[in-house]
């Protein structure tokens, strides 16, 4: 699959990032490319919209922590909305997982996850 990525300044200090397709291992680096360019224009806000976002697993995930920790340094905040079921099914995994080690590594991880959103269709 592939992976688009709209993003806007949609009021001062605000952005919304918009990846549209399937966020995974082969099409990680265009959100990256993306969220980096705009940190660098040091926002108070990014929202993700992942009205279009179809797929996501590990690495997707770890842009989205990346991006909250570079946020947090400036007093930033990273909001998400209109969370597909697949997709806020793995939301609440990850935010079980701090508690407990799970997985022997990111391919079973990714094999789980992909299970989980094929289910939650």
């Amino acid at each position: 699959m592939t992976l688009k990525v709209n993003s806007a300044e949609t009021l001062p200090g605000v952005f919304t990032v918009s990846p549209i397709g399937s966020l995974d291992g082969n099409t990680y680096q265009v959100l990256e490319g993306t969220v980096e360019s705009v940190l660098k224009q040091l926002p108070d806000i990014i929202i993700f919209d992942f009205e279009f976002l179809d797929y996501i697993n590990s690495m997707g995930i770890r842009i989205l922590l990346k991006t909250k920790k570079a946020l947090e340094k400036n007093n930033g905040k990273i909001m998400f909305v209109h969370l597909q079921p697949q997709i806020k099914k793995v939301f609440e995994i990850f935010s079980a997982l701090p508690t407990m080690q799970v997985f022997t590594g990111i391919q079973e991880l990714d094999a789980y996850l992909d299970a989980m959103q094929k289910a939650a269709r």
